[in-house]
């Protein structure tokens, strides 16, 4: 098994809709990405999990930062991906897909 620290953009492809039904207040994770060129057609959610942090103003609150999500995609390959709630000013990018493992060896590498 192969696993790759990718850190990279991911782009929904937003006619593919969603994988499942998400829970109130967290996004709808894509059925499918876009990486580089490579499309990635998730299957299945193997895990997910939130990231939380304190207020940035000073307050007491706690704010979701990031969703995370392990994912089979269609091809075997496991993908760990997150979305990011709040992104840097300015920012589009919103998913991004952490790591990749492919069970069958070689994990690609992808031009972006």
């Amino acid at each position: 098994m192969a696993k790759r620290l990718v850190s990279a953009e991911l782009r929904p492809v937003a006619t593919a809709g969603f994988l499942g039904t998400p829970r109130v207040g967290d996004p709808g994770l894509p059925r499918q990405f876009l990486w580089g060129t490579r499309a990635l057609l998730l299957r299945e959610v193997l895990d997910q999990w939130k990231e939380s942090g304190p207020c940035r103003s000073g307050g007491g609150e706690r704010y979701v930062r990031k969703h995370w999500f392990r994912v089979r995609a269609a091809d075997d390959t496991v993908l760990t991906v997150y979305f990011d709630r709040q992104a840097r000013t300015g920012a589009k990018r919103r998913w991004w897909l952490y790591t990749i493992t492919e069970e069958k060896g070689e994990v690609p590498c992808v031009e972006t």
